[in-house]
């Protein structure tokens, strides 16, 4: 659990200035700023994780959202899609050449589109709940 040994170590003043609500860790995940202070940046790039805040210094080590993000975001721009496609061709029965040429952008921004933001809700989800690796027995890997 290495992005929260900073936060053990610290003052007690300093953990509780920190503790912050689930809204607060939601929105400023969302928002790609750290999920402790708000101030710092959470990304490097577009998706690439900073190893540590540049305000507070937390250690985002313990940010593992896996395949979380694209998962949701291929449901929700897939529903999308989806949806529309079937739309268009009920009313309009366009040729199949017309459904390339209109959903294939469409596929893009539905899916990357919401990616880095929804990277930033799991990470912030992550550290209110103070989600960790699964263990078998209590101390195991520490």
């Amino acid at each position: 659990m290495g992005g929260f040994a900073a936060l053990e170590s610290d003052s007690p003043e300093m953990v509780a200035s920190f503790e912050r609500s689930l809204s607060f860790a939601v929105l400023k995940g969302i928002a790609g700023r750290c999920p402790r202070c708000g101030n710092g940046k959470l990304f490097r790039g577009f998706l690439q994780l900073r190893s540590r805040c540049d305000a507070c210094g937390l250690d985002f080590g313990f940010a593992d959202p896996g395949d979380g993000p694209a998962v949701f975001a291929i449901f929700i721009g897939g529903f999308i899609v989806v949806a529309a496609a079937l739309i268009v061709e009920f009313v309009y029965q366009p040729p199949f050449w017309l459904h390339a040429v209109l959903w294939a952008p469409l596929i893009l921004i539905a899916t990357l589109g919401p990616l880095r933001l929804l990277k930033g809700l799991l990470i912030g989800l992550q550290y209110h709940h103070k989600a960790a690796e699964g263990r078998f027995y209590p101390g195991e890997g520490t």
